[in-house]
């Protein structure tokens, strides 16, 4: 019989026993990964092989791991992360193929990482500049994962509020991650509830 864990439980076996935890962590909500990941790119396959990858790297990782938001939150934008490299890369075309071979892989890796981690760091900071209440309910919205009426029951506010705060957020963030990102990856993100 499969006992879940709930997400306080599971930070804390992250600190104990971190094999353990990603394992876990892996039984519990490869299939979520696997369906984020499918909104985006439609082919199961694909899908399976970029949660695998999401799990291999939490594994590899696992005593790195500091997660400050709830698992979900933090395995989505780790699926949102992850499927981005995976369509910025199928974009890559090489004029010579005979060139591919003497790329070093750690330095793509490297770059990827410095990528996400400016841009992560870009929406974060376009994420602050939002209005206090506009904030509040982007976060409980995109980041805790709630209803538009649980926000509303949270925050003492009318569903119509939460409504139009989200499409303050969402408008604001476009034009501020404008410059940062193409037509392709805004539509992404906004796509995924950005």
């Amino acid at each position: 019989m499969q006992v879940n864990y709930s997400d306080a439980e599971l930070l804390v076996l992250l600190k104990e026993d971190p094999d353990k935890a990603v394992e876990i962590l892996f039984r519990q909500y490869y299939s979520y990964v696997c369906k984020m990941v499918y909104q985006v790119v439609p082919d199961a396959m694909v899908a399976e092989d970029i949660a695998q990858d999401i799990f291999f790297e939490m594994w590899r990782k696992k005593e790195q791991l500091n997660i400050n938001t709830s698992l979900r939150a933090y395995l989505r934008r780790a699926s949102v992360n992850r499927t981005l490299n995976y369509l910025r890369n199928r974009k890559i075309k090489w004029e010579d193929d005979s060139e591919l071979p003497n790329l070093q892989s750690e330095d793509v890796s490297i770059n990827q990482t410095l990528e996400n981690a400016e841009l992560q760091q870009v929406i974060e900071q376009a994420i602050d500049q939002l209005p206090e209440r506009c904030r509040a309910v982007f976060m409980l919205s995109r980041f805790e994962e709630l209803s538009y009426q649980e926000i509303a029951n949270q925050l003492d506010i009318s569903i119509k509020t939460v409504e139009n705060q989200i499409s303050k957020a969402l408008k604001q963030l476009r034009i501020t991650l404008r410059p940062y990102l193409s037509d392709t990856l805004l539509i992404l993100l906004l796509f995924l509830g950005w």
